[in-house]
């Protein structure tokens, strides 16, 4: 599959990201978008990340304009340093997805681009560079971005918590000791790898899982966190030895930050909605993707630039669009997904009230979610079995047969489906890999939990026939 934009930045797989394919997307992200007087340059621990991040380096060079080279960082700390400089950034990343792909992030001035800046880079593909050489700097783009967290939570905000940190090959490994520790933890390193890999914080497989009881046992941890490959979505194992999902840890997160208004995207926990748990004035609902959440986040800021206004993703991944309050200070806008904010502000809460995270959690509305995914479907194949479901009554109704009555569509991202019991079956191609997602929710964690297995079964079983 040719490298493209997806939901989240340009990606392919590495054989195809040559050295002129990156040259010209970089050239036409500069030429297409405002960037400021410099690019600031971040990457990730994928072995194919240096040589393109070198590459993409050369190009900014090449169009006269200045490199800033942030080295191996995570994509909020690069995203919150090009913020502050008031200058562009480009991030070497694949997140989650294996190591045989990745891809390129791209961030004007004022945050990520946007769907029409996606657009207008894609114009702009095949322009020849100025001819000027811009400088080359480095910086240190992990320093502000510690001092993010521990200026807002403060020394004492996690006192007494036994932190396990799953290093793997997350590129926030070291920051995530290093902020828990600041804040009062005990942080227990586990599972740093030399090896990539793909971590995805939305689909664990089966042998993480139970990884994850082994490493509570032996380190006798009160909570398990982690992150994707680039550090821009949570992973939060609480008390209970349960993985929050992360459209539960951006409620919270929201709520402990007294956010007001919430972006968010279809897929993720209707609880937000529901009585007795949040007190949101207005919850925009978008298509699944940063970007399409930005842009909700934008129109609300543009109406009331004072809107105490908030994103999150359904993998947990944070936008911050209004100056919070933390426990301890102030943390400025930070309109890009990010990973410790929907990680410190939930744990921090629970210490606040003198209860172990999962009481907190078991405190909200009984709504759970659960996702995964089939992987080797090719996108073609998954939008045209998709396409036929949601203009077929008959397919539709044979397909979800076992689940009962439907009684309502949704069809903002992929082919959402309401069952007569309140249960929630939502299906979508993945936008920038050969994936199926497969996403559910319902009154009970198993209830989810046996729906995503029987349909990805089923899934696998229809489109391989």
């Amino acid at each position: 599959m040719a490298p493209k934009f997806g939901t989240s930045g340009l990606r392919g797989l590495v054989v195809e990201l040559t050295e002129d394919l990156v040259r010209d997307y970089v050239t036409a992200f500069l030429s297409a978008c405002p960037h400021g007087t410099a690019v600031h340059v971040g990457r990730d621990l994928r072995p194919s990340s240096p040589q393109i991040a070198d590459w993409v380096i050369a190009a900014v060079r090449d169009a006269g304009v200045d490199a800033v080279d942030c080295g191996v960082v995570p994509t909020p700390a690069l995203a919150l340093s090009s913020l502050e400089a008031g200058a562009g950034a480009v991030m070497v990343t694949g997140s989650h997805i294996p190591a045989d792909r990745n891809g390129l992030k791209f961030y004007v001035p004022t945050g990520e681009i946007s769907k029409e800046d996606e657009a207008r880079i894609n114009s702009a593909l095949g322009q020849a560079p100025t001819g000027a050489t811009g400088a080359l700097v480095t910086a240190d783009a992990r320093a502000a971005y510690v001092a993010r967290y521990t200026g807002a939570f403060g020394a004492g905000a996690l006192k007494g918590l036994r932190v396990g940190v799953y290093q793997h090959s997350s590129v926030a490994r070291d920051i995530m000791v290093e902020v828990v520790e600041a804040l009062g933890a005990t942080a227990l390193p586990i599972a740093r790898s030399d090896t990539f890999i793909p971590v995805d914080t939305e689909a664990l497989d089966p042998e993480t899982k139970q990884l994850f009881a082994g490493w509570f046992s032996d380190h006798q941890l009160d909570v398990l966190i982690s992150t994707d490959g680039d550090a821009d979505r949570p992973m939060l194992v609480d008390d209970a030895q349960q993985v929050v999902p992360g459209d539960v840890l951006g409620a919270v997160t929201a709520r402990a930050l007294g956010a007001r208004v919430v972006c968010t995207p279809v897929s993720s926990n209707t609880m937000i909605e529901a009585e007795g748990g949040f007190d949101f004035a207005t919850i925009h609902r978008t298509k699944i993707g940063s970007p399409f959440v930005i842009a909700a986040m934008e129109e609300t800021l543009r109406d009331d630039p004072a809107a105490r206004v908030v994103g999150y993703e359904a993998n947990g991944g944070f936008l911050l669009g209004f100056e919070a309050d933390g426990p301890a200070g102030k943390m400025a806008p930070l309109m890009t997904r990010d990973c410790l904010l929907p990680i410190l502000a939930p744990l921090s809460a629970a210490r606040a009230e003198g209860k172990p995270l999962s009481q907190l959690l078991d405190a909200l509305p009984p709504r759970f979610t659960a996702a995964d995914r089939i992987q080797g479907i090719e996108s073609a194949t998954s939008k045209a079995f998709i396409a036929e479901l949601s203009g077929d009554a008959g397919a539709r109704a044979a397909f979800f047969a076992d689940s009962g009555a439907i009684t309502e569509l949704d069809e903002t991202d992929g082919l959402r489906v309401t069952f007569s019991s309140g249960d929630v079956v939502h299906l979508r191609p993945s936008g920038n890999a050969p994936e199926f997602r497969c996403y559910a929710e319902a009154g009970t964690r198993e209830t989810a939990t046996a729906l995503v297995e029987s349909y990805l079964a089923k899934l696998g079983e229809t489109l391989s026939a």
